[in-house]
Formats: C-alpha cells, structure tokens, sequence
C-alpha cells in the first residue's frame, strides 16, 4: 500500500518499458508522470495518439486499480509534451487575459489522450528579473495578476475533466537559480512570504485535489530544510494558515537541488511525515527504480513506529480522495475543427524543434 505514495515518470519509451512495467505492478503507484518521450511524435495523429492510446490501458491494466493517475506537464512555452495537432500555446504570460479559455482548451485536448491531471497552472510571481527557470511561465509579476489569471484557468481545465496541480509551493518566482540544477535559496521571512508568494496559494487552494512543492530552501523559515521536506511549510503553512486540505506532490526527486538528499537514509520518511502525500521520481532526472528503494524506507519507518500511523491514515485519505476526483477518460480522437478553433485563441509556441516537437526546461 505504500507504493500508492509515489508518482512515477516513465522511461522515454512509446510502449511501456519492462523495467516500467516491473515497477508499476510492484509499487501499484498512485499514477505516472508521461513526457515527450512516451509521444510517437514522428507519425501521424491518428497513428501517435492510437500508440499513445494502448500505453495508457497498459499502465492502467499493470497498476491494478480502479483509478490511476495519469499526468503530465504541459504549461505551454517551453513546457509542452503532446506533439501537433495539440496545441503548442505560448508561456503563460502571453495568454493571462485569455487564461479561461486556453484552460478548456487544454482541458479538453489532455482529456482526449486519457490524461487526467496537468501540473498547471504556474501560481508563482515573476518578481526576480534574473530568475532562470520561471520568468514567463508565470501569469504575471504581481500576485493579484497570478490570482486573476490562475483561478479561471484552474476552473476551465477542471471542468473538462483535468485536474490542475498549482506549483510551485511556496513560490518559485524569486530564486536565482534553477531547481533542476542546485537548490535555490530565498532569504524572505514569514511576513514577507506571506505578503506575496503565498497569496496565489491561498487563493487557489480550496479549488484544487493536487498542489506541488518545490524543491527550495527558506533558512529565515525552516533553517536547512528544503520546502520539499519541511513541516513548518508544508503543515504549519500551507495546510494550516492557508487552509488546504488536498493531496501535495514533490517536485521531481530526482532533480539536482535534492537527489543527493534521498540517498540518505529517512529523507523520504521525513517527506511523508512533513505533510506531503506524493513523491514524484521521474526517470529524465534519476533512475526511477529508486522507488523500490524509497518505499522500503517507508514501510520500516512504519514498523519501527517511526512513520506513525496516524500520519499514513491522513496521508492516504487524501491520496484515495485525490484518485477518486480524477477521472478515467475514454481517448477520442478530436475534429480538425477543434485544433483549429482552439489555435486562435491565444498566441502560440513559435520554437519548433526536429520533428515539430518543443524543447522543455524539464528535459532540455
């Protein structure tokens, strides 16, 4: 049952890999994270989306269970998995007045693949000119900017049967470098965090099942302790000042800022037991076999009582709750029509790389 703590990003490989399928039936995972790789992105719609298509019953059919989720990253800008006819939108920024509307139209595009969760929408201000990794990704530098946009957004994506994950908790938007490659630090005190970066959070934060953490460090806060790991924000904050009683997901474990961290014995325990439901390792990053390894931390932590029952019941109250709000979509093919209609709603990606696909901050 501790496998359902996980989220697995699978191996770039359009069918599913036999160390995947492995790892799956073993952890019975609450779901899997799909990158371009698992995207036959050199072959017609109907072709890529039919192959597309078979991977996701396959995964469905070796997890085991009545609901699983299925996500993805697909932001727009840089951060856009599905190759054409889905829609290549521009960063965030571009399209924040027009954020309804692009919202049900990546709703309902994903929902045709069999997705069922997007990590998105971007809540975090774009307040540090120098910042490496979110600067337009973000609606905007202001967060009444970022609440006006991101709500709409969230609301329209949802209703189409995608569910919106808001990253990254507690706010991305002032760091200097890039989560993917070291650990950011931000020197804000409580009052200052809660001034601004949090304000989207709070707003979002009784419409969402799923948020994400990033992996940043607040030494004025929780001295040491990436946010990823602390319960001071994760529990004292987000959960208890701003009110959220969904399920959280780490960012990517396998990113640079804290990959080292997890080879440390009781890192993971100390994840779970901060108030976060949901470690992400994905397989860009790490090897994503690391989960084996991470769940046996897990399950001795239970029986040594070092993982308290009490913290795993709450924990997976909120994951079985966040499963059962995905639902499971039949994929469908769409009508040229609806690309088309949904291309002039906003301004598109316009750097295409080899094969009509986009580059991503994540897999770049």
């Amino acid at each position: 049952m501790l496998g359902k703590h996980f989220l697995i990003g699978l191996r770039p490989t359009i069918e599913l890999h036999p160390d995947d399928r492995r790892l799956l039936s073993t952890l019975r995972p609450a779901g899997v994270i799909v990158y371009r790789g698992n995207l036959a992105a050199d072959v017609p719609y109907e072709v890529w989306h039919a192959k597309f298509t078979a991977l996701v019953a396959e995964i469905r059919e070796v997890i085991g269970r009545d609901h699983v989720l299925v996500c993805v990253d697909h932001e727009g800008g840089t951060v856009l998995r599905p190759p054409r006819p889905i829609t290549p939108y521009s960063f965030a920024r571009d399209w924040a007045d027009r954020a309804q509307d692009v919202g049900r139209a990546m709703g309902r595009e994903l929902a045709s693949l069999g997705i069922n969760v997007n990590f998105a929408p971007v809540v975090d201000i774009a307040s540090n000119p120098a910042n490496p990794v979110i600067g337009p990704r973000a609606f905007a530098g202001d967060a009444d900017a970022v609440i006006a946009a991101a709500r709409p957004f969230i609301a329209a994506m949802q209703s189409e049967g995608v569910l919106a994950c808001p990253k990254h908790f507690p706010g991305h938007g002032d760091t200097s470098i890039d989560s993917h490659l070291g650990l950011p630090v931000v020197e804000a005190d409580r009052a200052a965090l809660a001034a601004r970066e949090l304000r989207p959070f709070g707003a979002v934060a009784r419409d969402v099942h799923l948020i994400m953490t990033a992996h940043i460090m607040y030494p004025a806060i929780d001295p040491g302790v990436p946010a990823t790991m602390s319960r001071v924000l994760v529990d004292d904050v987000l959960r208890r000042e701003l009110g959220y009683t969904g399920a959280i997901v780490t960012d990517d474990i396998g990113m640079r800022a804290v990959s080292t961290m997890f080879d440390t014995p009781g890192t993971c325990t100390r994840v779970i037991s901060s108030g976060t439901d949901l470690i992400m390792i994905c397989s860009h990053w790490t090897n994503n076999d690391r989960a084996y390894g991470l769940a046996a931390e897990l399950d001795a932590a239970r029986a040594q009582g070092v993982l308290s029952e009490a913290t795993l019941a709450a924990s997976d109250a909120r994951i079985d709750a966040l499963l059962a709000a995905a639902p499971s979509h039949a994929p469908l093919l769409l009508d040229p029509g609806v690309f088309a209609a949904h291309a002039r709603l906003a301004r598109l990606h316009a750097a295409r790389g080899a094969a009509g696909q986009t580059v991503s901050l994540e897999e770049a």
